[in-house]
């Protein structure tokens, strides 16, 4: 019996068209039929849950530009690399507010960054909000995949984030399993605390293509499992009935027959399926810079390659959601 269609996630709302976790990169998001959205969340200096890829802002924030804020320019540490910008940490809500979005990436979408400027930050309430709203004004229900970013490292700024995202989600009147939620993060252990508080989600663990989790690695250095070993049937043993699924790099999925084609039979997702575990993929992008060598065509790194073909082999693998940066293209995609 073949599956359904997978889910359609819109990562980070539309940024294929409009700065990422902008209010308006939401909103057509919405407009264009996913299924969800993805906001990532870091933390202010108050404690605020920031909609933001990462807690260093000077490539989607005009921060840099704000001379009240140079003197908060410093280089710190996260999750084993050493990074020079401005944090979230470092502001307060109030003044994180004031910030304005920023396409991350200009020269690969030129068109994306006319909308420099224009809209403020959100925190993970407001957001929320918007989805609430956006699921009655379309008529049909608009799911949240909320990425939690950075737990271990916030933990050692004095944050139990695992606390702030309950609390920010009960507030919402997110927390009880009435509205579709997911929450997926790359280190468990933020993902066990949550279940432990009570939240009603879907749990997703988020797996790199190589690498350890920064949370195992803390605790157990080079004895930890890497994310290589999760992903084989001994490691997604130990996750079936824990969480719902996994959430892997499209190049697990993309990985190369013998004769060096990408044939989509990656064993992780039948493994996965065959222990109860849904399989999601990041990030299906058209443009030529982040399709696999095989699947780029002619006019530079910005234009659009053999994506469809690309995709062919993702859908092909039997996903459970995709995590798209153009929803209009995915939606056309993915769903029969």
């Amino acid at each position: 019996m073949p599956r359904p269609s997978p889910l359609v996630i819109g990562h980070r709302g539309a940024p294929g068209y409009r700065p990422e976790h902008s209010r308006s990169s939401y909103a057509l998001a919405f407009e264009m039929g996913v299924d969800a959205v993805e906001p990532d969340v870091v933390v202010s200096a108050d404690g605020v849950l920031v909609v933001r890829h990462e807690n260093e802002i000077s490539g989607t924030t005009d921060v840099a530009d704000r001379p009240e804020f140079a003197d908060r320019r410093t280089t710190k540490t996260v999750d084993g690399v050493e990074l020079s910008g401005w944090f979230t940490e470092d502001f307060t809500w109030e003044e994180l507010a004031t910030l304005r979005c920023r396409e991350r990436i200009p020269k690969l979408r030129p068109s994306s960054a006319t909308f420099d400027d224009e809209q403020p930050v959100m925190r993970l309430a407001e957001l929320l909000g918007q989805v609430r709203a956006a699921s009655l004004e379309h008529g049909r229900e608009i799911g949240v995949v909320l990425e939690i970013k950075h737990a271990t490292y916030f933990a050692s700024l004095g944050w139990d984030v695992a606390a702030l995202v309950a609390a920010e989600l009960r507030a919402a009147g997110w927390a009880a399993g009435e509205l579709p939620l997911t929450i997926e993060s790359f280190e468990s252990t933020v993902i066990f605390a949550l279940q432990e508080r009570g939240i009603r989600a879907a749990y997703v663990y988020l797996l790199e293509a190589s690498g350890r989790p920064f949370d195992l690695f803390t605790a157990q250095g080079e004895q930890a499992l890497t994310y290589a070993q999760t992903a084989t049937p001994a490691g997604l043993d130990g996750l079936a009935g824990r969480v719902d699924g996994i959430s892997i790099d499209k190049r697990m999925i993309l990985a190369p027959d013998r004769l060096g084609r990408p044939s989509g039979r990656s064993r992780v997702v039948a493994d996965a399926h065959e222990r109860g575990l849904r399989v999601f993929t990041w990030t299906c992008r058209p443009e030529n810079r982040f399709l696999i060598g095989q699947f780029r065509g002619r006019g530079g790194p910005a234009a659009f390659g053999d994506w469809e073909a690309e995709w062919g082999v993702i859908r092909d693998a039997d996903v459970d959601g995709v995590f798209v940066d153009h929803p209009d293209l995915g939606v056309a995609f993915f769903r029969p």
